[in-house]
């Protein structure tokens, strides 16, 4: 495989009007566990490797404050860094030890289109369990780009990733053997378009999805199977308005793996998924994949 300088997608942080309604719904109903707590932020936790995956801190209304990468050494991550610097992004913390409760050395900048990026190296981990019914890890994050062309060159040319697939909508973008984790959406905004959080098995994301049904949370589009990934999904809008997804089975690929274009990736009329059985994605879905802003520019880390 590509000798990529990103080895995974570790976390997200995610700013909420309702910091403790958040943290219950994230560990009683989606299912990831508490990790720990500093300086007003809450880290929760899954049963894989990582020590969070989730960061929660309050702001006056949902938003993507940051998605976190894992570098694969210390030099890739000063790499990295000076890769980011040349390609004009503004820098937030420079390398250094972070101040997160997981530790390692760290940076955060912003890239162009506004979105805080953060990478790390020689962070906490733990044992990873298999839990049934239990979120594993991060899958992937979706990020919604007025200019996809542009964001898909800056992460292949900067930050190393690769490009999957490409369909008329969105761009596949992966840093391991997993098929992607960034895709980036065509929108008329920029934002958080949703967060994919990785189950064990199809079983256990359809499980999943009738707990969050039994708990008023009704499946915004799903239960289904993907086209590009070929993943297993199961959408969902969170009690702030920020969509999250349950995924699984998804494709492992190589470098022998060839790059599918949008005329590649078509649907007959009226399908959505590769099965053919998910109905349309809700309206509430839709307009919520639209609304969670990037933090605002003079925001603190």
């Amino acid at each position: 495989m590509s000798d990529f300088p990103v080895a995974a997608l570790r976390s997200v942080e995610i700013a909420t009007p309702q910091l403790s309604g958040s943290i219950e719904f994230y560990t009683k109903v989606w299912g990831l566990d508490f990790a720990a707590e500093a300086d007003g932020a809450v880290y929760l936790a899954a049963t894989g490797s990582d020590f969070h995956v989730l960061e929660l801190v309050p702001g006056d209304r949902a938003s993507l404050r940051k998605i976190s990468f894992r570098a694969r050494s210390r030099e890739d991550l000063h790499r990295l860094f000076a890769r980011v610097q040349e390609a004009g992004c503004q820098v937030v913390r420079a390398p250094g030890p972070s101040p997160a409760p997981s530790g390692g050395e760290s940076f955060i900048v912003r890239e162009p289109q506004g979105c805080c990026v953060e990478f790390v190296h020689g962070d906490r981990t733990k044992a990873a369990r298999v839990v049934a019914q239990r979120v594993e890890r991060l899958a992937h994050v979706n990020i919604n780009s007025a200019e996809i062309e542009r964001l898909s060159a800056f992460y292949q040319q900067s930050l190393g990733f690769r490009l999957s697939d490409r369909s008329k909508a969105m761009a596949f973008l992966c840093c391991n053997n997993d098929h992607h984790a960034v895709v980036l959406a065509d929108a008329p905004v920029c934002g958080l378009n949703h967060v994919a959080f990785l189950m064990p098995d199809l079983e256990s994301v359809m499980r999943g999805s009738g707990r969050m049904v039994d708990h008023g949370y009704p499946i915004g589009w799903g239960v289904g199977r993907h086209g590009p990934g070929d993943n297993v999904f199961a959408y969902f809008v969170d009690p702030t308005g920020v969509v999250i997804e349950y995924t699984a089975e998804v494709l492992q690929i190589d470098d022998s793996y060839r790059a599918k274009g949008p005329g590649e990736w078509i649907w007959p009329p009226g399908r959505t998924d590769q099965w053919g059985i998910a109905p349309p994605k809700s309206e509430d879905c839709k307009k919520a994949q639209l609304a969670v802003p990037f933090a605002p520019q003079g925001q603190k880390e």
